[in-house]
């Protein structure tokens, strides 16, 4: 049985540029994106946001401008690093998302422990959400 790894969720971040000659900061655009992704919901709580490295390639940026971009919102609780775990979006201080985050990370650990597939795990998820 194979393990599925969590996967960086996207939200458009592979195919984004920074407006050249804005007179925002590249990080700073980077930075509202993200925010805004996250405000509308399309990077939910516990989202993995894409590696610092892989961001800066797709974007063309240096990977210092997206890793200042990752600070800032760290700096503001809008997500969190898990050290080498990656970058995932938080719940800025939303009790009940955090608690639900933590447990859908809970659900994760025994689904991949367990080597059940992620669909299978989701509709399974979802049924008990339907009850």
């Amino acid at each position: 049985m194979s393990v599925t790894k969590t996967k960086p969720v996207d939200g458009g971040l592979s195919s984004w540029r920074p407006a050249a000659g804005s007179s925002v900061a590249p990080f700073e655009q980077l930075r509202l994106l993200i925010a805004d992704l996250i405000g509308r919901g399309v990077l939910p709580v516990g989202s993995k946001l894409p590696t610092v490295r892989a961001l800066a390639s797709s974007s063309g940026l240096a990977v210092n401008t997206v890793a200042r971009a990752f600070r800032e919102l760290e700096s503001a609780g809008v997500v969190h690093t898990l050290g080498r775990g990656g970058t995932v979006v938080a719940a800025s201080g939303d009790a009940i998302r955090e608690q639900v985050a933590q447990a859908a990370a809970e659900f994760a650990a025994v689904v991949h422990g367990l080597g059940l597939p992620e669909a299978d795990a989701l509709a399974i998820a979802g049924a008990a959400l339907r009850r």
